[in-house]
């Protein structure tokens, strides 16, 4: 191997070991039956009764606090449903039953028909193929989009791998077109760290998509962002629906109205009123506990 060869590894191991150490990424190859020990995979989650996502009669509580209360939702493959609520409603505390970060007191929830969520780490909820976005955007700074996104992907990051890892036509397809979709073609080798507010929130997003998820769990993506940025954003989402199923929770009302199909409304831990933006905009319910008078 040649000098050049060996910096450039080098340098590559570097990158890529300061960005692991930083925890951002998990390095499992996948989320694995509890019963079994077998690897489970996202092209495993069965939807053919029609929702990617089943909660029934979820509840939790923290230090008496009935933060989720007999909760029971469902989303159905390829749809965006956004959530709202006033703050307290149980937003948050749904996201991290879903991804693994809380475990209700009881209750059902099912990735797909067959898939206990309940039964998986965290980390494993993740390889499964539900990725999580949460509202202040984590990307390397020091790395550029490009090199943000390459380290996304699913491969082996361990030491040798990462010094001599290099893409292939599939992951290089891949990654370019991830590129086009989070509108970044133009920044490709920009240090992430140069970036706006509403490219850094592209750019995890990118990063999240590079691991193929089915679900995407979406935080106030557009929390501090621009106008344009906001609606570059709706742009993108719409783009993502139906290749990806979206839970997006979001307070921008005017955001709600341009990617909204069915809306869902938490209030106390419980679902308070779903329909379209209009039908629950005009519920008394809803305007007594969230909206105003």
């Amino acid at each position: 191997m040649t000098p050049d060869l060996l910096e450039q590894g080098a340098q590559r191991l570097e990158k890529r070991q300061a960005a692991l150490q930083a925890g951002h990424f998990n390095t499992a190859s996948g989320g694995r039956n509890a019963s079994t020990g077998r690897v489970i995979t996202p092209d495993e989650v069965d939807v053919t009764h029609g929702r990617i996502l089943y909660l029934e009669d979820v509840n939790v509580s923290f230090d008496g606090f009935k933060a989720i209360n007999k909760l029971s939702l469902d989303i159905a493959p390829g749809e965006l449903r956004c959530i709202i609520g006033p703050n307290g409603a149980g937003k948050t505390t749904l996201m991290d039953i879903i991804s693994g970060k809380t475990r209700p007191d009881s209750g059902s929830v099912f990735f797909g028909s067959t898939i206990d969520l309940l039964r998986y780490t965290e980390p494993q909820i993740a390889q499964l193929g539900i990725g999580r976005k949460f509202q202040k955007p984590t990307v390397f700074e020091q790395l550029t989009v490009f090199e943000n996104l390459e380290l996304a992907l699913k491969t082996d990051k361990g030491v040798k791998s990462s010094m001599f890892f290099r893409l292939d036509s599939a992951q290089s397809d891949r990654l370019a077109e991830i590129i086009v979709t989070i509108q970044l073609a133009d920044n490709v080798s920009r240090l992430a760290g140069k970036l706006s507010h509403g490219q850094k929130q592209w750019l995890e997003i990118g990063m999240l998509l590079m691991q193929d998820p089915k679900l995407l769990l979406l935080d106030e993506p557009v929390a501090g962002m621009t106008d344009e940025e906001t609606a570059r954003t709706a742009e993108l989402f719409l783009t993502l629906k139906g290749k990806h199923s979206l839970m997006v929770v979001e307070h921008d009302m005017s955001f709600i109205r341009a990617i909204s199909e069915i809306v869902t409304v938490l209030c106390d831990g419980s679902v308070l009123a779903q329909g379209t933006l209009d039908q629950v905009q005009a519920d008394e319910r809803v305007i007594e506990v969230y909206l105003g008078r």
